[in-house]
């Protein structure tokens, strides 16, 4: 996504803000549940804005090292603690040891009214350009989930090492994919080669124009995912593989 004039400038007299540590803020959830989330923006409100969601048993410290990346990039972003995790990095999820704390619910699926929270947060607060949601594993299947059920609630969507991972009730062994099908803004899906036939299904899903745009521009997009993924979660969204060379779809 590109800057215009005014916004390349900022991002060039910004370089010493990058490497500034977040401002660590709390907003509250649908549930009133206090959600806590670092702010990395010393860009111009103008700029395209990420709201980062972590992967399966972690915090917003998965960001730590991306998010001063992306901010070089020219985004601003916001990593969120989702009330479904444990800690990244040495950063304890603050979100989840508060919904503990009040004996709330913690599953995975849960978690989406943090998803739907932080972005609207994110939207009234912070972002006057383009929004995105960025998910990791289980926040990547929810943000696709939200996208395609929230209509306009992000304005685009990466999806790293996505899946049908809410099979049970109020789940269900199809609501990712379900959700794609109304999906109306730009997504990008990665993963690692072995988690391919994961998120197969849920590309297949998306409107034939979304997947046409795919194909179209599929040269560019494996260039740009090497280094999107080299400054960002490890291409396995789960805890327990290791990071492979990913395969990416871009709708």
């Amino acid at each position: 996504m590109a800057l215009n004039r005014l916004g390349t400038a900022a991002l060039l007299l910004a370089g010493p803000l990058a490497a500034q540590a977040p401002k660590t803020i709390t907003f509250a959830s649908t549930d009133s549940l206090p959600i806590t989330a670092d702010l990395y923006a010393p860009l111009p409100p103008s700029a395209p804005f990420i709201v980062l969601f972590h992967q399966a048993a972690a915090s917003r410290g998965e960001y730590r090292e991306i998010a001063p990346k992306l901010v070089a990039m020219g985004f601003n972003c916001m990593a969120v603690d989702q009330r479904s995790g444990e800690s990244a990095d040495g950063v304890p999820n603050e979100t989840a040891r508060a919904a503990d704390a009040r004996h709330l619910q913690v599953s995975m699926l849960s978690a989406r009214q943090d998803l739907e929270s932080s972005l609207r947060y994110a939207r009234e607060r912070y972002a006057r350009g383009p929004l995105l949601a960025w998910g990791s594993s289980y926040s990547a299947a929810l943000v696709l989930v939200v996208a395609g059920q929230e209509r306009g609630i992000a304005d685009g969507v990466l999806a790293f090492s996505p899946g049908e991972y809410f099979p049970v009730a109020p789940g269900s062994p199809t609501l990712v994919t379900d959700a794609a099908r109304a999906i109306r803004v730009p997504v990008f899906i990665t993963s690692a080669r072995s988690e391919t036939a994961d998120w197969r299904p849920i590309y297949a899903a998306l409107t034939p124009s979304l997947r046409r745009a795919s194909r179209s521009s599929s040269t560019t997009i494996r260039t740009r995912s090497t280094a999107t993924v080299s400054a960002s979660t490890p291409p396995s969204g789960r805890p327990t593989r290791k990071p492979r060379t990913p395969r990416c779809a871009r709708a």
